[in-house]
């Protein structure tokens, strides 16, 4: 696991958060860098899963984001307490949407078999042309070549932003703009990514 600065005293805390509040993004970017630590601590939670710790650890510092964004300096909490949660629900509410995914019946899942004993797949009894059929098989082929490649070629940024843009984070697709605001980039930095990320997975799809 990276290393990461120090967690902020209640002091330096409350003082950064008061500057935040007063409008200088510094202090927010200092709070995010100085609570990095906690985010680690927290994704330890979920280490069992077959998840890759740089996917936890994006997905973990939008909470973080988020608690930082949304913090109520007057209930008298500590911002870690607070963060921890909003960490604890974005690693959670990433991994529904996965799971809920995952359910999804395929086209080609073996449904039984036929008198001859063959393997029928629901694709076999939805009524459809054979161009339909070349092109339904053609798109099935790209999605998990698409797949395979997010994983292997992008940065784990990258594939963070391609999944928020389209709907793979958590079923929920988001503006460049609602993505700079929680990672705390701007809205054309995003847009550098997103482009660059899809010029190298587009290289595998041949026109």
């Amino acid at each position: 696991m990276k290393s990461f600065p120090p967690p902020l005293t209640a002091s330096e805390e409350k003082y950064y958060m008061q500057k935040y509040l007063e409008g200088d993004l510094e202090a927010k970017h200092t709070l995010i860098e100085h609570n990095l630590r906690l985010v680690a601590h927290v994704i330890k939670k979920y280490q069992y899963l077959d998840e890759d710790p740089d996917d936890l650890i994006s997905i973990g510092t939008i909470g973080l984001i988020k608690a930082i964004t949304t913090f109520d300096t007057t209930k008298g909490n500590r911002l870690a307490t607070y963060a921890a949660r909003c960490i604890s629900n974005e690693i959670l509410m990433m991994l529904r949407a996965k799971k809920k995914m995952s359910r999804e019946v395929s086209l080609f899942e073996p449904i039984g078999t036929d008198r001859e004993g063959n393997e029928i797949q629901l694709y076999d009894i939805i009524e459809t042309s054979d161009e339909d059929a070349v092109g339904k098989i053609s798109l099935k082929d790209d999605i998990q070549t698409l797949y395979k490649k997010m994983e292997t070629v992008l940065s784990p940024r990258e594939k963070l932003i391609l999944k928020m843009r389209y709907g793979l984070y958590n079923g929920e697709e988001y503006t460049q703009r609602e993505i700079a605001a929680q990672l705390g980039i701007s809205r054309s930095y995003i847009s550098r990514i997103e482009k660059n990320a899809i010029a190298k997975l587009r290289v595998h799809f041949p026109a």
